[in-house]
């Protein structure tokens, strides 16, 4: 009987049905490095929301996979995560490394989650450009 059970739980367990819910988050964010057309890794982006009064208050504060992306900001935990965020994309120390003299110490985009769907902020750059848009 214990095999039979031990089993059933491989069965199940590869078909997917005990598997855990997945975590989910409800704002990404990606660096494309346009000079090279490569990600950009290890850069760090801090996100700020901004209350009724104008100030920012830090939220989290992560780094760039080897993808350039951040899958993981704002946990969606069944509260409303709707307002005025910003995201600061700290690129100095990532063109440091480079050796590459940039026009940007930093670079803050901000917008609106207006919402609970997700929402994905990409940029892309080059020492002395950027562009940004609301990606899916």
């Amino acid at each position: 009987m214990k095999h039979y059970l031990f089993m059933l739980a491989i069965l199940l367990a590869a078909t997917g049905i005990c598997q855990a819910q997945e975590t989910q988050y409800q704002l990404s964010s990606h660096i494309l490095d346009i000079t090279n057309g490569k990600p950009a890794p290890n850069v760090k982006i801090t996100l700020s929301k901004q209350d009724p009064k104008g100030n920012w208050a830090v939220l989290e504060e992560k780094f760039t996979d080897d993808n350039g992306r951040i899958k993981d900001f704002l946990k969606q935990d069944g509260k409303t995560k709707t307002g005025i965020y910003k995201m600061t994309y700290h690129v100095n120390p990532y063109f440091a490394k480079k050796n590459q003299p940039t026009f940007y110490p930093f670079i803050e985009v901000v917008f609106e989650l207006k919402d609970d769907q997700h929402y994905h902020v990409p940029i892309t750059l080059s020492p002395y450009g950027y562009s940004t848009y609301r990606g899916s």
